[in-house]
């Protein structure tokens, strides 16, 4: 008999734009042709990271976000857009949910996916960072996915006391997936 789970399965739906890799399939989301991870892949890890963070989420029956695969050009343009940083970086993510608005309505959250944001990564940047750290791209697109949805849900690191709470979070997360990754402080400071 299977004792009933304290943490329901959540849907997620991620909208993957790829402006990096020529080809991915649009038609088939279990093809990745030249991107390591294959869209259903992302889909499993934000579900399941979801699941994870399930208690600390706003409620909603299903969300979604938006995951943009991009070069070091495109994402220093939005650097110095959003962030007045006119350099480029590895991960940026806008929050579609602020800390102080009122949440929805509870029938709105039965009938559509909560949106949680988007989530843009350098492959450029997150490339040179995975040789720096010693893994693979596989393994540094994944932290930056995991980092970036931590910022969609409202963490942040402004101080290094924040910055190790959610260095040990993106390391919870990554084990989930089964990906093993310790980094180092140092990268964000």
């Amino acid at each position: 008999m299977m004792l009933p789970s304290t943490t329901p399965t959540v849907a997620v739906e991620v909208n993957l734009q790829d402006a990096f890799f020529p080809n991915l399939s649009k038609t088939d989301p279990g093809v990745q042709n030249n991107c390591p991870i294959a869209p259903v892949t992302w889909k499993s890890w934000f579900q399941t990271w979801l699941e994870i963070l399930y208690p600390y989420i706003p409620g909603a029956d299903a969300w979604e976000l938006s995951l943009r695969l991009t070069g070091d050009r495109e994402i220093q343009t939005l650097n110095a857009q959003y962030r007045s940083q006119n350099q480029p970086t590895d991960v940026l993510a806008f929050a579609a949910l602020e800390v102080d608005v009122p949440q929805p309505l509870d029938e709105y959250l039965t009938s559509e996916p909560l949106d949680l944001g988007d989530i843009v990564i350098s492959v450029d940047t997150a490339s040179r960072q995975a040789q720096q750290q010693g893994h693979s791209l596989s393994t540094e697109l994944a932290w930056l996915a995991a980092h970036g949805l931590l910022h969609l849900l409202g963490w942040d690191h402004p101080d290094e006391e924040s910055l190790i709470q959610m260095l040990c979070q993106q390391e919870t997360l990554l084990k989930a997936i089964g990906l093993l990754v310790k980094q180092e402080r140092s990268r964000y400071f």
